[in-house]
């Protein structure tokens, strides 16, 4: 018989190193409690909690540097990253559009180019893990309805030379995406161009739920124009609110609640501080495991990538530490708000065992 649900605990984040998701702020996870039965998906029959989402839009707006941003508070960035291709399909005046991106872009286009019947071509990155822009320049055409640039990559935390991808898609007459999923929460304290206020952004995915520390699901589409919501906008006769452009219909409202208290409580300063403990924590991780003969990825985000034995590889996983590779085969360690110096430390000593 299997144990009640009642007498289970979730994973403790305590060896968690490779995921992009990460202990929520007690605020966002109070506030989430609170809304969880609300439905942002009819406003106009739950309306506290469309003003809040209508706040929290705005918050991500101040973040990724859009004075006016529509949106909403999606799944993830998954989702995002499927409504902005969704978008673009709709506003496309071609009938076979294609989508651009960089072989370093997150699965969620795969998935989305499939259910949208539209043609993904994946182009290389250069040698160090960022967009080609001259091979995304070759690949563009006049059915170019997206160019996607990723800012923050799930593999390596790479910053794709996002102006200049912004310029290939207004030459080619095509909308351009960025997804900042993790890396958002962080690039506005990094140096990088990456928004709304660096480049010719049309769409921008950012979700709380990783680095800004609200409850699981908690993600975000931004879009420059209000036609790009308009383009995803079904009627919905039978609830009070007469349109909906999110892709999921009912929703609960944690996310959205949990994404604005953990903005309220944290930015800029507390984000501002966790990007440079992380980023800090990052270089002093990557220079421990070159002294110990490891090839490492130089971090760009707090995420570092390294080359590790399948055998020490295997050996810290039955240790509990939850770790990944990459497509290429690195381990990756990434530097989420739970990960400590201590917590390395014990990590590296767990490796030192099994290191030749």
């Amino acid at each position: 018989m299997r144990t009640p649900v009642a007498e289970r605990r979730p994973q403790s984040f305590e060896r968690v190193l490779s995921s992009m998701c990460t202990e929520p702020h007690p605020a966002a996870r109070a506030a989430a409690d609170r809304f969880l039965t609300s439905n942002p998906g009819d406003p106009a029959t739950y309306g506290e909690i469309g003003d809040i989402e209508a706040d929290v839009v705005d918050a991500l707006g101040d973040l990724a540097g859009l004075s006016e941003p529509n949106g909403y508070v999606a799944s993830g960035g998954t989702e995002a990253n499927i409504q902005a291709m969704h978008a673009a399909r709709n506003l496309a005046e071609t009938a076979e559009p294609n989508v651009v991106t960089p072989t370093s872009a997150h699965f969620s286009f795969h998935k989305a180019a499939e259910l949208l019947g539209v043609e993904l071509r994946t182009v290389p990155t250069d040698a160090d893990h960022r967009a080609d822009v001259d091979a995304v320049t070759a690949a563009v055409d006049e059915d170019t309805a997206l160019v996607v640039g990723v800012a923050g990559s799930t593999e390596y935390g790479r910053v794709d030379p996002i102006p200049a991808l912004a310029d290939v898609a207004a030459d080619a007459g095509a909308r351009f995406h960025v997804d900042a999923a993790w890396g958002g929460y962080y690039l506005p304290f990094s140096g990088h161009d990456w928004g709304f206020a660096d480049a010719d952004v049309d769409t921008l995915t950012v979700d709380p739920h990783k680095a800004g520390r609200a409850v699981v699901p908690s993600g975000g589409i931004l879009a420059r124009e209000q036609e790009t919501l308009d383009a995803l906008a079904v009627e919905t006769p039978y609830l009070e609110t007469q349109s909906q452009a999110t892709l999921t219909g009912t929703r609960s409202g944690a996310g959205v609640a949990a994404a604005a208290a953990a903005m309220e409580a944290l930015w800029p300063d507390g984000y501002r501080e966790e990007y440079e403990r992380a980023a800090s924590l990052a270089d002093w991780l990557a220079a421990e495991l070159r002294g110990r003969g490891c090839r490492v990825v130089d971090p760009e985000l707090p995420l570092v990538a390294f080359e590790l034995p399948e055998a020490a590889f295997s050996a810290v996983r039955e240790a509990g530490w939850r770790l990944a590779r990459t497509g290429a085969g690195e381990a990756r360690v990434v530097v989420m708000p739970h990960v400590t110096r201590e917590m390395l430390t014990a990590f590296l000593a767990d490796l030192d065992a099994h290191l030749d």
